[in-house]
């Protein structure tokens, strides 16, 4: 019979599976939410609650997104990248040298920002040689999960397990997990998933771009109107000529001789032969011609087109401030220095009054960048840039230097046991801070504090599953059913639950609903629990078959028009076949058969 505790627990993670599914809430919130229950119904204390905070995984994945972003800032990887790259003209030539590059960089950098730098290299690459993103954007990103896989500090997942099983160490007489015991599986699939990837060509999609459509079809995206000599809004400001809130249409700019005036102030007054631009669905545009008498359409003034409008394409980040808001609400403008012409969605330009469209994660933005936007963009933390407006800037070769040698000198002490990585990178953390490789402003702006309490409450919600005996009950019902498909049939279905959890939500939240289930397996089975650790880590983190399982194939989504049944065409059998070796290579290893 199921004790209240049990019952309650099992209530708190079918909220959480439905919230993280559903995506009603942001993640961060889910996770609060069930914990906070967790602690009312007595099943949690504070200082368990509170717990999770103070673990020194944590922090590790803390300085590891830090340096990641440091990287991202600094252009040294994709220098080196572009470097490399000079004079291949075809897409084999392209796999051939970026698969292992991206491969053996996402082993030891966090690969999220990886992505982000080299995505607009490669959608710029397609452009220059007429190959569709699509054909490059899910090799890119698959290539950087099997890296990530590969070692402990590839991925954030991996850290994420290694905290779990600091955390259940002395009640299971666990060892903590060092940066190659990853190794075993994640080298042997860097190359099969690699030649995979090489050879699965035809299963890419061919997909437009969504900048070339807008370089060839501009009106559909900006409208140009001027003020006639015989105008009724000569004289008139902004906002008592109506031009604030017109149906699908946003005034972003106004061309007075020479002038660029933007943004546009509601008090602003309107003179006779001031051109108007205005962006967004310009289908509407009768509805402004016909009540506003001496309000003409001109010709396109090429000038101002092609010299005066930088247009730039980014994709909304995963944990981005603006997913699930109006964009007339996130301030995008004043932020920014920057209008939304156009957003894009699975392939698609959604229709609508840009300021009521409400974004998501992966949503893919044209805007119109004004004189400050190359400044600010420095600091973007919403999206990821896919096309820019500047060229990779010089940079600093002793500073270079110090952030490359003392990167590899922190893991290399790590490896070798001289210090730990919490350490290590502290150190370096500090090094960099002290010679201006960074800035405590930056080091807090590259915090993703959503990740943080997902972790940290992650690891309060494994200590009570563990704690009332949830974990226990789920296991055995798991035995029960896989049992006599025998040992290897009981790992391959704790690969597919933690691999259709981690399809369908965030892959951390994955980890910390399978880990303690995967545990109970193996202590239940009298095994050592080792494999069936390294089983959920492999599993949640090799998410292939859907866009929103992991936050690279996220953020390649709207650039390369992808669709579900894409990321599932090429997923699938990569899914299947890390499944395959991952299994066989652990049960050999730990000799379960």
């Amino acid at each position: 019979m199921f004790s209240y505790d049990i019952i309650a627990v099992f209530a708190v993670v079918l909220f959480l599976l439905i919230s993280l599914y559903s995506e009603f809430v942001r993640p961060g919130t889910s996770f609060f939410i069930a914990i906070l229950l967790l602690n009312l119904l007595g099943i949690l204390t504070p200082s368990e609650v509170l717990h999770g905070f103070g673990n020194e995984q944590l922090a590790v994945i803390i300085f590891l997104i830090v340096l990641g972003k440091i990287f991202q800032k600094r252009p040294l990887i994709d220098a080196f990248f572009s470097k490399s790259l000079e004079g291949v003209k075809t897409r084999t030539g392209l796999m051939i040298r970026m698969l292992p590059f991206v491969a053996v960089c996402s082993a030891f950098l966090n690969n999220t920002p990886l992505v982000a730098m080299l995505m607009p290299y490669l959608h710029s690459w397609g452009k220059r040689n007429d190959i569709a993103p699509s054909k490059l954007l899910i090799p890119l990103s698959y290539a950087a999960i099997l890296g990530g896989c590969a070692t402990l500090i590839g991925t954030s997942t991996n850290l994420i397990i290694n905290s779990l099983v600091v955390e259940e160490a002395e009640a299971y007489n666990l060892q903590p997990l060092s940066i190659f015991d990853f190794s075993l599986v994640g080298v042997p699939m860097i190359v099969i998933g690699l030649l995979y990837i090489f050879f699965a060509d035809k299963l890419l999609p061919s997909k437009r771009d969504v900048l070339k459509d807008f370089e060839e079809k501009p009106r559909e995206y900006i409208v140009e109107t001027q003020i006639a000599g015989n105008s009724q809004l000569i004289g008139k400001t902004v906002k008592e000529a109506h031009l604030r809130h017109l149906k699908g249409l946003y005034l972003t700019e106004i061309l007075r001789e020479e002038q660029i005036i933007a943004p546009v102030s509601p008090e602003r007054y309107l003179r006779e032969g001031d051109v108007l631009i205005f962006a967004g669905n310009t289908e509407t545009i009768a509805d402004l011609i016909k009540p506003l008498s001496g309000l003409t359409l001109p010709k396109v003034v090429e000038k101002y087109r092609q010299k005066k409008i930088d247009i730039v394409e980014v994709v909304i980040a995963y944990n981005s401030s603006m997913i699930g808001k109006k964009i007339r609400y996130s301030d995008f403008r004043g932020k920014y220095d920057a209008a939304i012409l156009a957003v894009h969605r699975n392939g698609e330009r959604l229709s609508g009054k840009i300021g009521d469209l409400i974004l998501k994660a992966g949503d893919v933005m044209l805007i119109v960048a004004g004189s400050d936007f190359g400044k600010r963009e420095v600091e973007v933390h919403d999206f990821y840039f896919i096309s820019k407006i500047k060229e990779i800037p010089k940079y600093n070769v002793k500073k270079s230097s110090l952030l490359i040698g003392g990167t590899i000198l922190a893991i290399v002490l790590a490896i070798f046991n001289v210090a730990s990585l919490f350490q290590t990178l502290l150190v370096l953390l500090s090094v960099l801070l002290l010679f201006k490789v960074t800035t405590l402003a930056d080091i807090k702006a590259s915090i993703d504090y959503d990740l943080i309490i997902i972790i940290a409450l992650g690891l309060a919600l494994g200590a009570a599953m563990i704690k009332t005996g949830a974990a226990d009950l789920i296991a055995n019902s798991f035995v029960f059913v896989f049992e006599p498909l025998g040992v290897i049939g009981m790992m391959f279905g704790i690969f597919m639950v933690a691999n259709i959890l981690s399809a369908f939500m965030f892959n951390a939240a994955a980890a910390v609903i399978i880990f303690p289930i995967s545990l109970s397996i193996a202590v239940s089975m009298n095994l050592n629990p080792m494999p069936f650790i390294l089983l959920v880590a492999y599993g949640v983190g090799t998410s292939f078959m859907t866009p929103i399982g992991y936050q690279t194939n996220l953020m390649v989504y709207g650039p390369g028009g992808y669709s579900f049944k894409d990321f599932f065409r090429i997923g699938f059998p990569l899914t299947l076949i890390y499944m395959v070796v991952c299994v066989f290579i652990l049960g050999y290893v730990y000799e379960l058969f």
